[in-house]
């Protein structure tokens, strides 16, 4: 059987009947998606992999429970969320270091070393922003801008109201550009 022409409700449907080869496709197409993430909610990649791990082990077990009211991803982001949510809670971590992904984000640099060093210090200084946004915020920016959640899948992930996402949407990207308005004009 080619798994992957099923849709996501059909691989979990068959990961209801026990099928590893369907929770194999699931993990195969969402896996980065789910570690990026739990990374960018909790700044650490061994936690992260954890957290992608057990993700997947839940919805293996809880896959005769799903029932596709809304798309699997946000089912699926729900899950990882609130596992971050419950390790931020464990560990009482400090906020997220997020600086030692900067390197990881362009897709594309230039060859020349000034525009490296430019795009890394552009970079750094909007993942230190981020970081210094409170869990909720830098959780609603991480879900909006990287994930492309609109506002209601946003709020389905994380159970907050829909108005409570647009709300730190609104409030995180006023801090973000207050926070980053001076390095744009030292940029001029």
């Amino acid at each position: 059987m080619d798994f992957k022409a099923l849709t996501d409700e059909q691989l979990m449907a068959g990961v209801a009947k026990g099928g590893m080869n369907e929770l194999g496709e699931l993990v195969y197409r969402h896996q980065e998606q789910v570690l990026a993430l739990a990374y960018r909610t909790l700044g650490h990649w061994d936690l992260a992999e954890d957290i992608c791990q057990e993700t997947f082990i839940r919805v293996y077990k809880s896959a005769k429970r799903y029932r596709p009211t809304a798309k699997l991803t946000t089912w699926l982001y729900r899950i990882v969320v609130n596992l971050c949510l419950d390790e931020r809670r464990r560990a009482k971590r400090s906020p997220t270091e997020l600086s030692s992904y900067t390197d990881q984000l362009a897709s594309k640099q230039e060859d020349d070393p000034l525009d490296k060093q430019m795009i890394n210090e552009k970079k750094r200084l909007v993942w230190e922003a981020l970081a210094k946004l409170n869990k909720r915020e830098r959780l609603s920016v991480v879900l909006h801008r990287f994930h492309g959640m609109s506002h209601s899948e946003g709020a389905k992930v994380t159970g907050w109201s829909q108005s409570a996402v647009e709300s730190l949407l609104v409030r995180s990207y006023q801090k973000l550009r207050r926070q980053l308005k001076e390095f744009k004009e030292n940029d001029r």
